[in-house]
């Protein structure tokens, strides 16, 4: 079984050509917001849990998921976690693997993957070029191929991971500050004369955020459950959306979309 979060694909293709490789089922945290989730585990199974670095930490829908997380007779199934990032993970797989340690989980393996830029939350911040962003993709199949072996195999491994320089810096200090305060739908507007009301951005959105849908422009609901993870943004096929001004001027990437510079 292998529970993933994805907001601009790039987790999701990692877990699915996991899914491929070990035969296992793949399950969306996104379809699973609210109540318990109790999972029957098959002899053997193993456990996989696929999920992007947001601020240097597990996203909070992930960890919620967890906290929700009822695993039936967990013990003795091999289990694994991958991050996937634009940049370094810091102490994302400590803390990840403290949450799951309170539910009574352990981890055999953790594995993260470099791959495209997707946060344009900051004026410095932008997507990848397109070199850069096939550079990532390309090195990202290539890790993820060797980490599928040791994953198949049932292997105990901790490769390298990109924890970065300051890893307990960015995770506790930065990574406090950019949850509670960089993590908001309040700037996001979208353009009526560009705005074809197709429902896309409602659509792709992981946590049920976006209002609108096919025939409607979209409106943000502003109850916290924003994630930033500029999934809305992204997709927009006519670069309609805007996340105040510090959007102006950037690209546009989910995994499979042709690189666009804006």
């Amino acid at each position: 079984m292998i529970f993933y979060f994805s907001g601009t694909g790039n987790t999701k293709w990692a877990a699915c050509r996991l899914a491929e490789a070990t035969g296992e089922t793949l399950v969306c945290m996104s379809e699973h917001r609210a109540g318990p989730v109790v999972c029957d585990l098959k002899p053997g199974e193993r456990v996989g849990f696929c999920f992007p670095v947001h601020g240097w930490r597990p996203p909070q829908p992930v960890r919620r998921f967890v906290e929700r997380l009822c695993l039936q007779a967990a013990a003795g199934h091999y289990v694994y976690a991958l991050c996937t990032a634009g940049d370094t993970i810091g102490e994302t797989m400590r803390l990840f693997e403290a949450d799951l340690r309170a539910r009574g989980i352990g981890l055999d393996a953790v594995f993260s993957l470099l791959m495209p830029e997707s946060y344009v939350g900051l004026p410095f911040m932008d997507v990848d070029t397109a070199a850069n962003e096939k550079r990532k993709q390309q090195e990202a199949a290539a890790r993820l191929k060797a980490y599928t072996a040791d994953i198949v195999a049932r292997r105990s491994s901790r490769p390298r991971l990109d924890v970065g320089r300051w890893p307990r810096v960015n995770s506790r200090l930065l990574g406090s500050f950019f949850v509670h305060c960089l993590i908001t739908d309040g700037p996001f507007r979208v353009d009526s004369s560009r705005c074809v009301k197709c429902g896309i951005c409602a659509d792709v959105c992981p946590v049920g955020d976006v209002v609108g849908g096919l025939g409607h422009e979209p409106r943000w609901r502003h109850d916290g459950s924003c994630l930033t993870c500029f999934a809305c943004y992204h997709h927009c096929p006519h670069h309609a959306i805007e996340y105040g001004r510090r959007t102006r001027h950037k690209g546009q990437y989910f995994f499979g979309r042709p690189h666009t510079s804006h």
